[in-house]
């Protein structure tokens, strides 16, 4: 999505790799297999070092889970940045069968509906006042932002849409 943006972008395996990024998207997969890869590669201070400077990031399904403050049916060793103030549940929306495709209505969003790509996704169940929900699907944030953290339970990145990267790159003070 990115590269088709004209964006110059580094899939970061090490923490060298880190070093001269404007914003981060941590994408979807499986949170606590990605929660234990940021160990093994020694990834995990480094990102919440920039992460606490204030790196322009956007989680999107695991990677929103990996951002969370609380993670609410995550596993006892599974550690979460913690750097936006929502509570999130795990595959709320049910299994990789369960997966749908549905219209949302995006705050600030020009150009109509987004096409919100469900898959095994998780949900905000509590969110901070002060954590802006620009989307929701069956009355529940899927799509927010705090200062420079974006998050969604959906994946943007499959829809073929490239308005809410645009939105983020923008958006970002550093991108």
């Amino acid at each position: 999505m990115l590269d088709a943006l004209g964006v110059e972008t580094v899939e970061v395996r090490t923490p060298e790799q880190l070093g001269a990024l404007d914003a981060m998207v941590l994408p979807g997969g499986e949170s606590t297999t990605m929660s234990q890869l940021l160990d093994s590669a020694e990834l995990r201070a480094p990102i919440a070092d920039l992460l606490a400077d204030g790196l322009p990031v956007f989680g999107t399904c695991a990677g929103m889970i990996l951002l969370a403050r609380e993670v609410v049916d995550g596993r006892p060793d599974q550690q979460s940045f913690g750097v936006i103030d929502v509570a999130v549940r795990r595959n709320a929306y049910g299994r990789q069968r369960d997966s749908f495709e549905v219209p949302l209505a995006v705050e600030g969003l020009v150009g109509g509906p987004f096409p919100g790509v469900f898959i095994r996704a998780p949900r905000i169940e509590t969110a901070a006042d002060d954590v802006e929900v620009l989307a929701t699907h069956d009355e529940h944030p899927v799509l927010a932002r705090q200062g420079q953290v974006w998050i969604a339970s959906f994946h943007p990145e499959l829809s073929g849409d490239f308005r809410l990267h645009e939105r983020f790159l923008t958006e970002s003070e550093r991108a």
